[in-house]
């Protein structure tokens, strides 16, 4: 079994990150966005981006960053249009990215289904709507499904409050929110962390993200911004 990599800087972390990747990134706005593993990102030149993440970016910080320095083509998110979504508004109005809307529960369960190996699931989410079109629909109990697929990632991106050196992640509170799920739906899962203790210095029962899931780990200074107090 490989063991998670501890690296020295977020820019080690995101290291060989391919053009045209789907990259899933943890975040409810601000809140436990992997900022220094975004900005990294955007130093390190990926293209082509497809970005799965809750919402479509925030002001110009995190994910509106990334798009603005034009590397993202297509985000599947559930709430791209927020006060402060003026970035991507720009991009999608003109032309110059594509959007997928999901359901967030969909978009949760999507993903977990990828980690958990499931091949496909029937949701009442989105029935009778535009979201549902082209899709399979089933009567179940006479209730109408659609039938939705796994969200995998190349990569994902996270952010957690600590980790030991093994690779296991304590979030934040409301914090947590996608982490765990995209830690197990991506092929590498990359984790900027506040604190990295010693193996037997967290609680086994505080653990949510076990270090099988986390093949990269780094530790960042922590960052708060001043939008809803989100860190």
């Amino acid at each position: 079994m490989a063991r998670t990599e501890v690296l020295e800087t977020a820019d080690q972390a995101v290291a060989g990150i391919a053009d045209g990747s789907t990259v899933l990134v943890g975040g409810f706005g601000l809140a436990g966005m992997p900022f220094d593993l975004i900005d990294a990102l955007i130093r390190q030149g990926a293209q082509d981006l497809t970005i799965v993440s809750n919402n479509a970016g925030n002001g110009e910080v995190g994910l509106a960053a990334l798009l603005k320095a034009g590397r993202v083509a297509k985000v599947i998110c559930s709430f791209p249009r927020q006060s402060d979504s003026y970035v991507f508004d720009e991009l999608y109005r003109s032309g110059r990215i594509e959007l997928e809307l999901v359901p967030q529960g969909n978009l949760a369960e999507r993903m977990r289904a990828a980690g958990a190996g499931i091949g496909a699931f029937f949701s009442p989410v989105a029935v009778g709507t535009p979201l549902a079109e082209g899709k399979e629909t089933r009567e179940i109990d006479g209730r109408e499904f659609v039938l939705e697929h796994p969200i995998r990632g190349d990569v994902a991106l996270i952010s957690a409050d600590r980790a030991d050196r093994l690779g296991n992640l304590v979030y934040r509170r409301t914090a947590r929110n996608f982490g765990p799920v995209m830690a197990t739906a991506a092929a590498t899962t990359i984790a900027q962390v506040d604190q990295i203790v010693d193996p037997g210095d967290l609680d086994p029962e505080a653990v949510v993200t076990p270090s099988i899931f986390v093949d990269r780990l780094v530790r960042v200074p922590a960052r708060r911004y001043t939008v809803q107090g989100a860190r």
